[in-house]
C-alpha cells in the first residue's frame, strides 16, 4: 500500500481484504478525513459543550435559531429512492457472510447491514463486512456451513448500511498520523466499492446514520455524500439516508436534521433503545430523568409516546418515511406456549407502529418478519403512509422531557426499581461487554438478540440508580456495594448465559462495570472505552489508544 501519508496498523490477512483495502479506496478515505476531520473533531467538542450546559441546569429545548426551518411549509426532502418506496418490514443485523445472504432472503423489504452497534469492530469484522456486502451486490454471494448451502435469492432485500457513529474512530488505519474516522471509514469503502455498481443496478448506495445528535451532524454527512458524489462521478442525489433518532438532542432538532439532508434524506428511525440510554445519559444530572426498570419503560410511557408522535409528524410533513422501531423477540422454540405470548407482544407492537402513522419497523430475526409483515399489510394498504400527516399532534419540550406530575416513586416513567432489574442489568451489561471485547457484538439473552444499546442502558441505569441512591420496590437502596455483590454473584453464571465468553475478557467485563458504576459521571460509549481491547489485538500499539477504564 503506497499511498502518501496512509498506513495500515493492523494485519489484512485473505486476498478478499486486500481486495477491500487497494491504494484507490484508501485515496478516497485519505480524501474525506482531510477534508473533513476538523469539523468532526469541532463538533464532538460541541457535544461536549451542550453536556456541561445541560449538567449546569440549562434544559433542552427546541432551536430558537433555527425556528424559520421549522415553520417554512414548503420545503421536502427528496422522493424516495429506487426500492425505497415501501420499507414496511427492515430487517437489521451485523454483516457476517451468512447473516447477509439470510438477510437478504429474509423476505423484508430491506436489510439494514450493521457496522455499528450489532457488530464488535475488530478489524477482521469491518473488511470481512465489507467484502461480504460487496459481493452481496454483484450477486456473486454464497456460503456453506454444516453441510448446507446459501445462496442469494432472485428478489433479495434493498440494501442499507449503517456506519459506525461520529465519535469512534478506526485506529487500525491512520492518515497523516491520526486515525480516521470509523464512519468515514466504512462509508468510504462501501460507496468506493458498490456506488456505481448499485446505481447501474436500479438502485443506489443507501445507509442508516446513527447517534446523531445536532443537525450540524447532519450538516457534516451530507458534504460527505456531496463530496463522495462527485470525487467518484457518481450523479449528485443519489446517496439516501435514513437518520436515527436515538439521542435526546437530536429529537428537538427533527426537522433540522431532515432540511439539512434533504437532498439525500430517506427519513427518520425511532432508535428506541439508544433513546432511552440517551435521555439518562444527557439529564444524568437531573434527578427528574431516573427511570424505573428498562423493562417498564415502553414506547407508551408518555415521554417516549411523544417522541414517536413528533417523529411521525416531521417525517410526514416533509415527505419522508418515519420508520418505527425494533422488535428483538426471537422465537422460543421449545416452549410454543411462551413462544404465542412473545409473538403477541411483537403483533402488538407493530399493530401500535402501523397505525399510529409509521412507514415501516424493524425487525432481528427472519421469522418474525411474517407476523409484522401481516399487520402491516393488514394495516397500509399502499406502500407508505406520508399522507397520514397527524395535525392533531402538539409536543412541547417537556412533553420530550417527561415533565408534569411526579410519578409514583419520584420516576421520569411509572414503574418501580426492583431486584430482578437490577439482576438483569448486571448479568445483560457483563455478558454483552465480554463477547464484544470478543469479537461478537450481537447475542441472544432470554430469547431477545441484543446489540449495544441494550448493554448501554444497562450501564447507565445501574450507574443513575447507584449516583442517586435509588430504593427497590423492597426498600433496599441500590449501592455500590449492592451492585459490587451482584456482580461476584452472577459473573460465573453469565458463561451460561452467553456461549463461548472467554475468561479475560469476562474479567475485562466485570472490570469495567465495577468502575462505571463510582464514577462521577458515566463515560459517552462503552464501545469507545472498550475499542483499545480490540485495537490491541489488532496489533495496534498504545501510541493510538486510550486506557479503557
Amino acid at each position: 500500500m503506497t499511498v502518501a501519508g496512509v498506513q495500515v496498523h493492523s494485519k489484512v490477512a485473505p486476498q478478499a481484504q486486500a481486495e477491500i483495502l487497494t491504494d484507490p479506496a484508501l485515496a478516497f478515505i485519505a480524501a474525506l478525513h482531510r477534508t473533513f476531520e476538523a469539523t468532526r473533531q469541532s463538533l464532538l467538542v460541541a457535544r461536549d459543550d451542550a453536556q456541561r450546559k445541560f449538567d449546569s441546569g440549562v434544559p433542552l429545548d427546541f432551536l430558537p435559531e433555527t425556528a424559520a426551518v421549522r415553520a417554512e411549509p414548503s420545503w421536502t426532502c427528496a422522493p424516495p429512492g429506487p426500492g425505497l418506496e415501501d420499507r414496511r418490514v427492515e430487517i437489521t443485523g451485523p454483516t457476517d457472510r451468512k447473516m447477509v445472504i439470510n438477510a437478504l432472503n429474509s423476505g423484508a423489504k430491506t436489510f439494514m447491514a450493521d457496522f455499528e452497534d450489532s457488530s464488535a469492530p475488530t478489524f477482521a469484522n469491518m473488511l470481512n463486512g465489507q467484502v461480504n456486502l460487496r459481493d452481496a451486490v454483484a450477486r456473486k454471494i454464497d456460503f456453506t456451513a454444516g453441510g448446507k448451502a446459501y445462496t442469494l435469492s432472485p428478489t433479495p432485500a434493498v440494501l442499507i448500511v449503517r456506519p459506525r457513529g461520529w465519535h469512534l474512530d478506526e485506529p487500525r488505519l491512520t492518515v497523516d498520523s491520526a486515525p480516521v474516522s470509523g464512519s468515514l471509514f466504512d462509508f468510504a469503502l462501501y460507496f468506493f466499492h458498490n456506488a456505481a455498481a448499485l446505481v447501474a443496478a436500479g438502485s443506489g448506495p443507501y445507509f442508516y446514520l446513527p447517534k446523531i445528535e445536532h443537525y450540524r451532524e447532519a450538516r457534516l454527512w451530507n458534504d460527505v455524500f456531496a463530496f463522495a458524489q462527485s470525487f467518484l462521478r457518481i450523479p449528485v442525489g443519489t446517496v439516501r439516508a435514513t437518520v436515527l433518532i436515538e439521542t435526546l438532542p437530536a429529537a428537538f432538532q427533527m426537522e433540522e436534521i431532515l432540511f439539512e439532508l434533504r437532498q439525500h434524506s430517506a427519513g427518520l428511525n425511532c432508535g428506541r433503545w439508544d433513546y432511552i440510554f440517551s435521555f439518562i445519559k444527557k439529564r444524568r444530572a437531573d434527578r427528574r430523568a431516573i427511570l424505573p426498570d428498562r423493562a417498564a419503560v415502553t414506547m407508551t410511557v408518555p415521554f417516549m409516546d411523544a417522541y414517536v408522535r413528533l417523529l411521525i409528524q416531521t417525517c410526514h410533513r416533509r415527505r419522508a418515511a418515519a420508520m418505527g422501531g425494533m422488535s428483538a423477540q426471537i422465537p422460543i422454540k421449545a416452549d410454543p406456549q411462551a413462544n404465542e405470548v412473545a409473538m403477541a407482544k411483537v403483533r402488538a407492537d407493530k399493530l401500535r407502529e402501523v397505525t399510529a402513522g409509521h412507514d415501516g419497523t424493524w425487525i432481528a430475526h427472519p421469522l418474525i418478519g411474517p407476523i409484522a409483515l401481516a399487520v402491516f399489510d393488514a394495516h397500509m394498504l399502499g406502500p407508505n403512509q406520508y399522507h397520514v400527516r397527524r395535525e392533531d399532534v402538539r409536543v412541547a419540550a417537556g412533553d420530550l422531557l417527561g415533565a408534569g406530575a411526579p410519578t409514583q416513586g419520584g420516576f421520569a416513567a411509572e414503574g418501580r426499581v426492583t431486584l430482578k432489574g437490577v439482576r438483569g442489568n448486571v448479568e445483560t451489561c457483563l455478558g454483552y461487554c465480554a463477547a464484544w471485547v470478543g469479537g461478537n457484538g450481537c447475542i441472544p439473552l432470554d430469547y431477545l438478540m441484543e446489540d449495544a444499546a441494550t448493554a448501554e442502558i444497562t450501564r447507565v441505569q445501574l450507574w443513575q440508580w447507584v449516583k442517586y441512591g435509588s430504593r427497590l420496590d423492597s426498600g433496599e437502596v441500590v449501592t455500590v456495594a449492592l451492585v459490587d455483590a451482584l456482580i461476584d454473584e452472577l459473573k460465573a453464571g453469565v458463561t451460561a448465559l452467553v456461549k463461548g465468553l472467554g475468561a479475560e475478557d469476562l474479567e475485562i467485563a466485570v472490570a469495567y462495570l465495577r468502575a462505571q458504576i463510582r464514577r462521577e459521571w458515566p463515560s459517552e460509549f462503552l464501545t469507545s472505552d472498550l475499542m483499545p481491547y480490540l485495537a490491541a489485538r489488532d496489533g495496534v500499539g498504545a501510541k493510538w489508544i486510550k486506557a479503557a477504564l
